[in-house]
C-alpha cells in the first residue's frame, strides 16, 4: 500500500495514539479506583451518638474530595464493646482489604493491631496509647497506627474537683470503670482517689465487667447519704451509659462523665474533649493515608479543647445550686 508523506504521518500518529490508549486508561482507572475504608466502632448502630460520629467522619471525607459510592467505599462494624466482638468485627473488615481501617476506642484497637500490622490504622478516643502498647512515641508513632488520643489519666483529678464543687454536699464517691475494656481507668482512678483524699472525701473504686454489676454497685454507694459518682470512660460505660444515668437519677446520686452525650442524655456534668471532633479529624488522617501518607509518619494528636457540660434541669431534681463560677466557665448548660 502506498501512502503520501502526509498520510503517512497522519497514520503513524493514529497508531501510535491507539497505542498509547490502553495505557492512558489503565493510568486514569488506577487513580480512580474505588478506595476502601473499615470502620470498627463501640457503639450499636441504632445509638445515636455513634450515628452521629460516623456521619461527622463522612462528611470530612466528602469535604476533602471524597465521593462515597463513587471513588469511595466505607464498611462499618458495630457494637465491638466487648473483645470477642472486637476480635470478630476486625477480622472481618479486614477480608474486605481495606485501604485503611478506623478504629474508636481501645478495644477495637487492640483488635485490629492483633490482627494486622500492615493494614494503615487511624483510631479515636484511646487513652494512653503509648502506656497500652499501641504506638511508640506520640510524635513518631511508627507501625501501621496513627491516630487521636483522649485523655491524659491526671483527668481523674480534675473530675473530682468538680464533682465536689458542683456537690459540695459529697462524703463519699465511687469511681465506675471496666478495667477490661478501659485498662486505663486504673490511672485514673488513683488521681481520683488522691484529690478525694486531699477533700477529705471516702473513695471507692468499683470495677464492673457484667451489666448486671452496674446496680449493685450504684445501690451500695446509695444506701448512706451523700454519694456521689464519678464514670471513667471505656467502651462498657459508654455502651451502658443510659443505664448508669437512669440509675443515677433513681439514687439520686450526682454524677460527672468524660463526654458530653452523658449530660445530654441526664446525666449531672460532664468534662471533656469533643468527639465529634475526633472523627473530623481522624477523617482527615484517613485522607492523607489514602493520598501516599503513611502512619508512622504521622503524629499522633492529643485534645486542645476541653468541654464543660452542665444539665441544670437534673440539677434542680437533685435539689443542686450550681454555683454561679462554673456556669460563667460552661461551654454549655442545658435547661
Amino acid at each position: 500500500m502506498y501512502f503520501n508523506k502526509l498520510e503517512r504521518r497522519e497514520f503513524i500518529t493514529l497508531v501510535g495514539g491507539a497505542a498509547a490508549c490502553p495505557l492512558v486508561v489503565a493510568r486514569a482507572q488506577q487513580g480512580d479506583r474505588m478506595r476502601r475504608v473499615g470502620i470498627l466502632i463501640q457503639f450499636p448502630e441504632n445509638d445515636p451518638q455513634g450515628q452521629a460520629r460516623v456521619a461527622a467522619f463522612r462528611e470530612e471525607l466528602q469535604k476533602l474530595g471524597w465521593s462515597l459510592g463513587g471513588n469511595l467505599q466505607i464498611d462499618y462494624r458495630w457494637a465491638a464493646s466487648n473483645e470477642e466482638r472486637a476480635r470478630t468485627a476486625a477480622a472481618e473488615l479486614l477480608e474486605l482489604a481495606p485501604d485503611v481501617i478506623s478504629a474508636n476506642s481501645t478495644l477495637p484497637l487492640r483488635a485490629t493491631q492483633q490482627a494486622t500490622r500492615t493494614v494503615p490504622i487511624v483510631f479515636t478516643t484511646v487513652i494512653e496509647p503509648i502506656d497500652q502498647g499501641f504506638v511508640a512515641s506520640l510524635s513518631h508513632p511508627g507501625g501501621n497506627t496513627t491516630g487521636f488520643s483522649y485523655l491524659e489519666v491526671s483527668i481523674g483529678g480534675k473530675w473530682m474537683n468538680l464533682l465536689k464543687e458542683v456537690a459540695p454536699q459529697i462524703t463519699r464517691v465511687v469511681c465506675m470503670f471496666n478495667p477490661q475494656s478501659g485498662p486505663y481507668s486504673v490511672e485514673i482512678s488513683h488521681f481520683a482517689q488522691e484529690a478525694a483524699q486531699s477533700l477529705g472525701v471516702q473513695y471507692v473504686a468499683a470495677q464492673v465487667i457484667e451489666p448486671t454489676q452496674i446496680e449493685p454497685a450504684i445501690a451500695t454507694l446509695a444506701q448512706e447519704p451523700n454519694g456521689g459518682l464519678i464514670i471513667s470512660p471505656d467502651a462498657f460505660t459508654v455502651t451502658h451509659r443510659h443505664q448508669i444515668i437512669t440509675l443515677a437519677a433513681r439514687y439520686r446520686l450526682p454524677a460527672i462523665y468524660s463526654e458530653r452525650n452523658f449530660a445530654f442524655d441526664g446525666g449531672l456534668i460532664s468534662y471533656g474533649p469533643d468527639y465529634i471532633d475526633h472523627f473530623r479529624q481522624a477523617a482527615s488522617y484517613v485522607d492523607r493515608i489514602l493520598r501516599g501518607a503513611s502512619p508512622a509518619d504521622l503524629p499522633v494528636q492529643q485534645p486542645s479543647k476541653f468541654y464543660l457540660v452542665v444539665n441544670s434541669k437534673t440539677a434542680k431534681v437533685l435539689g443542686l445550686t450550681i454555683p454561679d463560677k462554673l456556669l460563667a466557665i460552661a461551654d454549655e448548660v442545658i435547661e
